[in-house]
């Protein structure tokens, strides 16, 4: 972390987790623009791209340890934490049978279980100042079904009853935990995914058809600041909606999820995921 002359910010101070690239560093930059002392994390601040405004920090969310160092590191430098931005995670494609428990359990530590860590350790802090927004980038494959992303897409469920039961909790203590849910986004997620540690030849076929149909979505897919636009939104507003779509597709998705009928939209995922009829 760059070391400043002052431990006190006059400032809103916005933490963001995985900010080295992406939809975090998306965001990151976009906080700075809208006045906020900027902390971004990466699980190796020293090969993080230099980013104007934002200092990093090392910081593994699979780590209890990791997680209470960063987090009482800059309280102690900055004597806040407004804002926190739960970004890190990793993705897995392929056949959900495909996976070990093993392999989905790494996958739950990082995209579920990192987002309680962080959570959990800025609440004491921000219940005490009787303020805070802690905002969960979640998916919109946290609101449908992810054919051949089942146990990716069931991180995403989770973070999504996870954050709406906190925000209900926390509201009279002057927190708001809030979701975003980018479709698909420009960034390096693709290249970043995980395959299954498992594979069965059964499922050969339809994983590659699957992978393809990724591809192609990626070729339209929204920029990062899509995402971080929606995310500054939620932060800024006085009274922000507990979730946001960032991005047509998301928002298109997350209003048929509402309103056609069940079957309907069930065959419709399997047409778009191009499955068997």
């Amino acid at each position: 972390m760059t070391r400043t002359t002052s431990n006190r910010s006059d400032r809103a101070v916005a933490l963001v987790t995985g900010a080295s690239s992406g939809i975090g560093r998306a965001i990151a930059e976009a906080l700075t623009h809208e006045g906020y002392v900027v902390i971004g994390t990466s699980r190796n601040a020293a090969t993080a791209p230099p980013l104007a405004g934002v200092d990093f920090v090392d910081l593994d969310v699979t780590s209890e340890d990791s997680v209470g160092d960063a987090v009482t590191g800059v309280i102690e430098r900055f004597g806040r934490i407004d804002v926190l931005v739960n970004n890190a995670g990793i993705g897995l494609a392929g056949a959900a049978e495909e996976s070990t428990a093993e392999q989905a359990r790494t996958l739950f530590d990082v995209n579920l279980f990192g987002v309680m860590r962080m959570t959990n350790a800025v609440l004491p802090h921000m219940r005490a100042r009787r303020a805070g927004r802690i905002v969960n980038i979640s998916s919109i494959l946290g609101l449908i079904p992810a054919p051949y992303m089942a146990i990716y897409a069931s991180t995403k469920h989770a973070v999504e009853g996870y954050s709406e039961s906190l925000d209900h909790e926390l509201r009279q203590h002057g927190v708001r935990v809030l979701l975003i849910e980018p479709g698909y986004t420009g960034t390096a997620f693709e290249a970043n995914t995980l395959n299954p540690d498992s594979p069965l030849a059964v499922y050969a076929h339809q994983r590659t058809v699957s992978r393809d149909v990724l591809v192609a979505a990626m070729r339209t897919a929204d920029d990062p600041t899509v995402v971080a636009a929606a995310a500054v939104r939620a932060i800024t507003r006085a009274n922000p909606r507990p979730r946001r779509a960032a991005g047509s597709l998301s928002r298109r998705v997350s209003l048929l999820r509402r309103l056609v009928p069940s079957v309907a939209f069930d065959k419709q995922i399997r047409k778009l995921n191009r499955l068997p009829a």
